[in-house]
């Protein structure tokens, strides 16, 4: 999403015409609304396509994610390893040590937690590495994508799957799916709800991640749209409501910058949950 005010003014006025000018009643609201949605360029660069497949702004910033996950990270294995580090380097190491803790060892146990702890690891940093590049000038939210949450759901799929196969068997999973005892009759329909369940919970992940993203950055464009919205039958109008509406998008991006965090920890904690009721049914 672009958070640079002055660079979305001048782009909204260009596309509507400015006052008095050639479409000087558009909506400036259309223009703001489509930069949550992928787009095939870049900083005004439109993208190639590779193998006839087009490249979109948000793989770009998935990519820039993974550097930054890359950059972040060097510093913090070789002072665990030295048993150093600076401030920055510790909070990266607290909050590796907090999700093993809090989230993944209760949840998965801790011999499964300890092979799939970089997993969820890199789901979480992921996550939150893609949230708060949404909320840099420039910037876009490869989350608020649904091919993007989806495809984080569908690794968590396959580890429910796989994984609940390699420890219970591969028939066992499935039989294990419909809890004993339950009377022959009602067995069948059980057990379709419960293959269903294993479908909805990626798909709850998918979009309870995509609609948060999304909202909080409609909440934002809204606030700043509605300067760009008076201004098109008066720019005095504009400018008086401009320190209200950007009060208000400051405290949205403040928000935000909350929600980015938190939507990563939710959607960790869920895919571990949901991964620990495969592997361990009994539980």
């Amino acid at each position: 999403m672009n958070l640079s005010l002055l660079h979305n003014l001048s782009l909204v006025l260009a596309a509507s015409g400015g006052e008095g000018g050639e479409g000087g009643h558009g909506n400036p609201f259309d223009y703001l609304f489509g930069h949550v949605v992928a787009q095939p360029s870049i900083f005004g660069m439109h993208l190639p396509q590779v193998f006839g497949m087009q490249i979109w702004n948000l793989q770009i910033y998935q990519l820039l994610a993974i550097v930054l996950m890359f950059v972040a990270f060097f510093p913090v294995r070789r002072a665990i390893t030295a048993g150093s580090g600076g401030f920055v380097t510790k909070v990266f190491a607290g909050w590796v040590a907090w999700l093993r803790d809090e989230v993944v060892y209760p949840n998965v146990g801790e011999k499964d937690g300890r092979k799939l702890l970089p997993m969820f690891l890199s789901l979480f940093f992921f996550i939150t590495f893609m949230n708060l590049l949404g909320l840099v000038p420039y910037g876009a939210t490869a989350t608020a994508s649904v091919f993007v949450t989806g495809g984080l759901a569908l690794i968590t799929l396959m580890v429910m799957l796989i994984g609940g196969m390699a420890a219970q068997g591969p028939l066992k999973f499935w039989v294990n799916l419909v809890p004993s005892g339950v009377p022959g009759y009602l067995w069948p329909m059980l057990f379709l709800l419960e293959v269903m369940g294993l479908i909805i919970k990626p798909f709850a992940l998918t979009m309870r991640l995509m609609a948060n993203m999304t909202g909080g950055h409609l909440v934002i464009l809204s606030f700043l749209g509605l300067m760009f919205f008076f201004a098109q039958d008066s720019t005095a109008i504009g400018w008086s409501v401009s320190p209200l509406v950007v009060g208000m998008s400051v405290f949205m991006m403040i928000i935000e910058g909350f929600v980015a965090l938190l939507q990563a920890y939710v959607f960790t904690l869920l895919s571990a949950i949901f991964v620990g009721m495969c592997l361990h049914p009994d539980h």
